[in-house]
């Protein structure tokens, strides 16, 4: 039985014929998720917000709008109270007031007498309280981790190709993160620790998917020494275009199942996980690779210099 080939071997697609439509819809939509997260922000969770969120289950179903009533008449802010599974369950989040640091651990309490004393039967499964001074180092943390990532990218890169991959590399990261964030600005859905854990992820397997193009670019920059550079990067892409397409798609698989079917509590580490899956393989294509022919990279760019007897340069042939 032969095995499925998903790529045929003699694939040629002219990938970069379209770079720069897709640069141009690639710069509108991180100018877009820039414009979103400066103007309405991210609906940060507990984590990084400060508040208490509590998940609590109800003897019976019970009307929304009359419980959001009263547990915003404890007087600790707006609350945003969502079904989490069924009629019966739901979360209810709180914010902190800022400038007092113990005021967490008051809602949490305020929130519990409230739910035992006008709701006979409810069971209060878990409330997790943090307060402001915590979750502001908390984001402090998370935004250092991200920006340090995509440095150390950036420097790895550099140093195992040229300047120019590392830019590559680093303009691609930042493209696949920013509109990342942007589509978490426009659906609000809940911005917390698992969704950081959701970006470095991503940048990992973007960085990885670029890396094995730029890899393929090296090899083919050493053997085609006389082709032109677009070409070149057409021929690396459909080279890594099997290794890419099995690899996305599994990935995609798994995470629209976890998102059609799986539980509540990590739909947005799935969507994220989704989205960046699909961007990080479009951006190694059609942001990293197009950066290369910007920034003038040839089949000198692995040829090393060496100064001769004279002080003149002379070209040595690498293996």
């Amino acid at each position: 039985m032969r095995p499925l080939k998903l790529v045929p071997e003699n694939t040629n697609i002219d990938f970069l014929r379209w770079r720069y439509i897709a640069m141009a819809i690639s710069i509108v939509l991180m100018l877009a998720s820039i414009a979103l997260v400066a103007t309405r922000g991210l609906n940060f969770g507990i984590d990084f917000a400060g508040g208490q969120m509590a998940r609590v289950t109800f003897a019976q179903s019970v009307p929304i709008e009359d419980l959001r009533k009263r547990v915003d008449g404890l007087g600790f802010g707006e609350a945003t109270i969502q079904e989490f599974a069924g009629d019966k369950t739901v979360s209810i989040r709180l914010p902190v007031p800022k400038g007092k640091e113990d005021a967490a651990a008051k809602a949490a309490t305020a929130l519990r007498q409230l739910i035992q004393n006008n709701y006979p039967g409810a069971q209060i499964g878990s409330i997790a309280a943090v307060s402001g001074k915590v979750s502001s180092e908390l984001f402090r943390k998370g935004a250092l981790a991200l920006g340090l990532a995509m440095l150390a990218i950036c420097l790895y890169i550099w140093i195992r190709f040229e300047w120019q991959f590392g830019i590559g590399a680093l303009f691609s990261l930042f493209h696949d993160v920013t509109i990342t964030l942007g589509f978490f600005a426009l659906t609000r859905l809940e911005f917390n620790l698992n969704i950081v854990a959701a970006i470095l992820t991503i940048i990992g397997y973007s960085l990885n998917d670029t890396i094995v193009v730029y890899d393929r670019v090296r090899e083919n920059l050493r053997k085609y020494r006389k082709m032109d550079i677009v070409p070149l990067l057409n021929l690396s892409a459909n080279e890594t275009l099997s290794r890419t397409i099995v690899t996305s798609l599994t990935l995609i698989i798994a995470l629209l199942t976890l998102v059609l079917l799986g539980p509540e509590v990590i739909f947005g580490f799935s969507s994220a996980m989704l989205l960046g899956i699909v961007i990080g393989t479009y951006s190694s294509i059609y942001i990293a690779n197009p950066i290369l022919i910007w920034a003038k990279v040839g089949p000198h760019s692995f040829v090393p210099r060496e100064a001769g007897p004279k002080g003149a340069e002379r070209i040595k042939e690498l293996p």
